[in-house]
């Protein structure tokens, strides 16, 4: 049986911790999504296209990896898309029991649809976007958490976004 599985978030940005999830996770499912989320009560920095069009240029070279933006409830978007597995992150365990609320409330939702948890390399485990973004919109250099075109986008936004 082959194996969807979903890796949903805001990816505002997607940063180094995102994309070693998203490189186990593909070596462990045949399919992969990276859904990037719209609706998320957050205010996002970069707009669904901007944010969908980087983790694209990220992804490119994974073979069983695609991504897609999507609005509304995440296992409406899994149902639609056949995935069978939802993957969270969890950096810490302060993470533990929103991730595990999230989990269950996604099994009443739709039950058919498992929550796996995987954790970062130790080396990503403190990289959160919003980090990322307040140490940018700082002027800091975040050059290592985030790959070069997110990088860029932060120039972009604060070119056009002076204070």
């Amino acid at each position: 049986m082959a194996i969807t599985a979903i890796y949903p978030g805001t990816f505002d940005p997607v940063t180094h911790g995102h994309t070693d999830l998203v490189n186990r996770a593909s070596r462990l499912f045949e399919r992969l999504i990276v859904a990037v989320a719209a609706d998320t009560g957050k205010h996002s920095l970069f707009d669904l296209d901007q944010r969908v069009a980087m983790a694209q240029e990220i992804f490119k070279d994974f073979d069983n990896v695609e991504v897609a933006g999507f609005t509304g409830l995440l296992v409406n978007f899994a149902s639609q898309k056949q995935a069978n597995v939802i993957i969270r992150g969890l950096r810490a365990v302060s993470d533990f029991e929103y991730e595990v609320q999230l989990a269950a409330i996604n099994r009443r939702l739709h039950v058919e649809v498992e929550t796996l948890f995987l954790a970062p390399a130790e080396q990503y485990t403190f990289v959160s976007s919003s980090l990322v973004r307040q140490i940018a919109l700082l002027g800091g250099d975040v050059s290592q958490f985030v790959a070069p075109c997110v990088q860029k986008a932060f120039i972009e936004y604060l070119e056009a976004n002076p204070k």
